[in-house]
């Protein structure tokens, strides 16, 4: 059987999943013959995969570098995390309107999952997405779920998770279950104020990654 020959797509995919993943860096080159190579394909679906990338926001071009995975700054970061604070706080608000109790039962849920992993930053990080997206999915507003997929393309570019810290390990939960607690009750404005705290937290466990790694 004849191999299927990749497409744009599939480059496409193949290096936004290394970014995502943390194996492309902030940073690194991405030089159009190496990749068509380790893909084996032409440069051409390889180009067209690097403009993709580069209008998500992934990618930028460096004087005499060409490709690179973009760099957050500190101000960058700060505008995110900001915009992040209102995004999920006006997630959880509407989640505690319109959650059904099997969706909130799915939510509490998680929380034994999550102690169990908060070890594995790896696998600490990946239930810490599914939390987040369940909530914003229970918040049924698709406009809301495009803009938090959106922000998270930029977010995938902050390098290792903050869950990585050891402070933070706990204190993520504990504020994963207050978050819970209100959407339980029906009360949207303690949940919004309770997403916006952790989103804060997060923001100065990150502030504190970027510290220890300068």
């Amino acid at each position: 059987m004849a191999q299927k020959k990749l497409t744009a797509d599939d480059a496409y995919r193949a290096l936004h999943d290394k970014i995502i993943a943390g194996d492309l860096k902030p940073g690194a080159k991405l030089r159009e013959v190496e990749i068509a190579e380790s893909l084996g394909v032409s440069r051409t679906p390889v180009r067209e995969a690097l403009r993709r990338l580069e209008s998500d926001g992934l990618l930028t071009h460096a004087p005499h570098k060409g490709a690179v995975v973009k760099q957050l700054d500190f101000q960058s970061i700060s505008e995110l995390y900001k915009i992040r604070e209102v995004l999920e706080g006006t997630a959880a608000g509407l989640a505690a309107r319109q959650m059904s109790e099997v969706e909130i039962a799915a939510l509490y849920d998680m929380l034994p999952a999550q102690i169990e992993v908060k070890d594995n930053e790896v696998e600490a990080s990946r239930l810490n997405k599914l939390f987040h997206r369940t909530i914003c999915h229970g918040a049924s507003n698709r406009y809301l779920i495009e803009m938090i997929d959106g922000l998270d393309l930029s977010m995938a570019l902050l390098g290792r998770s903050t869950l990585g810290l050891e402070a933070r390990k706990d204190q993520a939960i504990s504020e994963h279950r207050k978050i819970i607690d209100a959407i339980a009750v029906g009360d949207a404005v303690e949940a919004e104020a309770a997403a916006r705290k952790h989103i804060r937290s997060s923001h100065a466990a990150r502030l504190k990654i970027l510290l220890e790694d300068s």
